[in-house]
């Protein structure tokens, strides 16, 4: 039972990490309480891209006359089938997680832990059998759930999580979603892509607030024309459950108004998971909701690490993975590279979708840089024209004395596959001159990239 390292849950942070130590040489072992994989492959990353597929694979049939097809008669769907192929994607996504801890020869302890003194961890299984474990290193990697927020109460029926929303019985006629950061918007766009009626209720002026504005706006523009209706600076104050559905009490710039809806999604973030796991008796700080670390993800209490979601940093998976890559590197004494939290790429997988890293032209001009900005349609590209969908930009930001790649931005079909280039450019500290003269091929999406900066130092070709 005494193992080199222990890591506490299976996300995309606690099993990456198991990986890299096992491949680093620890006798290593991981707990978890649920399903391999946790919450993002199970419940939240991969069954929701599987979701949109379904409904993007169905808006591609209902416009098959504009690709000079035969028109497809009254295309439907059955929407049970839609969510037993999305289960059945992260069921088999699950399976490889368990193939690749017997793979590393990890052990697999399945159980709910608590951290205690002395480097232990105490694992409950499901028979409430005890057992108590130890290691050199324990890494907590415990993740976070759907927030709840006083006067949004969750009933898991009416008043609905994500984890609900990827496994309704039945498609709602109408739904409410409070919220539109990534996971509001993706859902309101898969359910309105499959028919239902769709509101979206935003507190702050933009949807999707922590992207450009112009990528903010744009998208907006988009998801109304989809038929989503968008309420900005707006709260839902208070929600009603006694009918048939829910009637949620709206406060706008205007006055309050009641929406009404089968069914209310709270997408208004995440909590971490923090509680009950031993934290205070082992002397573990933490602050507002959050794990403090220092610049190797250490704890308060030498020994006891933490990642992922826990943490204050970004709450997205790719984050979680390095943060739990660069801990284990670290202990087991490589040379080993802080993360650059300026350089992380965000993704929202709606149609169209949205990818950007770096700093917002907002965010620039706060910090005193003279800006060259450079934007690209998507209706100026050849393949996006070919591929009958162009509705989106790329917005390049570059530091106008130094060239200095400071935000990239992008709105669009395929996006999210794109912006990589953008991320490993800036890792490299790539100018904007750079980047126009490394060819792109043609004809790609991609090429929007290179037409953006050149339109930013005003040598565009192409519009």
């Amino acid at each position: 039972m005494n193992y080199d390292i222990i890591v506490i849950g299976s996300g995309p942070g606690g099993y990456v990490t198991a990986i890299r130590a096992s491949q680093l040489g620890f006798k290593t072992a991981i707990i978890e309480k649920e399903n391999l994989g946790g919450i993002c492959l199970n419940w939240g990353c991969i069954p929701t891209k599987a979701l949109l597929k379904s409904a993007h694979v169905f808006n591609y049939l209902k416009h098959a006359e504009e690709y000079g097809l035969n028109a497809v008669e009254n295309p439907g769907f059955d929407f049970s089938k839609v969510i037993q192929r999305s289960r059945g994607v992260a069921t088999k996504m699950s399976g490889g997680i368990s193939f690749l801890m017997k793979k590393n020869k990890i052990d697999v302890i399945m159980g709910t832990a608590k951290v205690q003194k002395g480097k232990k961890v105490s694992v409950t299984d499901k028979d409430g059998k005890a057992t108590e474990y130890s290691a050199e290193h324990i890494i907590i990697a415990t993740g976070a759930r759907s927030r709840e927020l006083p006067n949004l109460p969750q009933d898991g029926k009416k008043v609905i999580g994500y984890r609900q929303a990827l496994n309704l019985p039945e498609q709602p006629k109408s739904m409410i979603v409070v919220g539109s950061g990534a996971i509001g918007v993706e859902f309101a766009d898969f359910y309105n892509s499959m028919g239902t009626k769709v509101t979206v209720v935003e507190f702050m002026p933009n949807i999707v607030p922590v992207e450009d504005e112009d990528v903010s706006k744009h998208l907006e523009k988009s998801l109304k024309k989809a038929g989503i209706e968008i309420m900005t600076n707006a709260s839902v104050e208070s929600v009603d459950t006694s009918g048939a559905g829910v009637k949620a009490n709206v406060k706008t710039a205007k006055g309050n108004i009641t929406l009404e809806a089968d069914i209310l999604l709270s997408a208004v973030g995440i909590a971490a998971n923090i509680e009950g796991q031993g934290f205070e008796e082992v002397g573990i700080q933490t602050d507002k909701g959050r794990v403090l670390v220092n610049e190797w993800y250490e704890t308060s209490v030498p020994g006891y690490y933490a990642i992922g979601d826990i943490l204050p940093t970004q709450a997205l998976a790719h984050v979680a993975s390095a943060e739990g890559i660069t801990c284990v590197e670290k202990i087991k004494g490589l040379h080993v590279e802080k993360i650059d939290y300026g350089n992380i790429p965000g993704c929202t997988y709606c149609s169209p979708e949205v990818a950007s890293v770096g700093l917002t032209e907002k965010q620039a001009k706060e910090q005193g840089y003279e800006l060259k900005v450079g934007k690209f349609p998507l209706s100026a590209s050849g393949k996006a024209t070919a591929n009958g969908n162009t509705d989106g930009f790329v917005k390049v930001i570059f530091d106008a004395k130094y060239g200095e790649w400071l935000g990239c931005h992008m709105v669009g079909e395929g996006v999210t596959d794109m912006i990589a280039e953008a991320v490993v450019a800036r890792k490299l500290e790539t100018t904007g001159h750079e980047i126009i003269k490394s060819i792109h091929p043609h004809p790609t999406v991609s090429e929007a990239i290179m037409e953006a900066a050149a339109a930013a130092y005003g040598e565009v070709i192409h519009i």
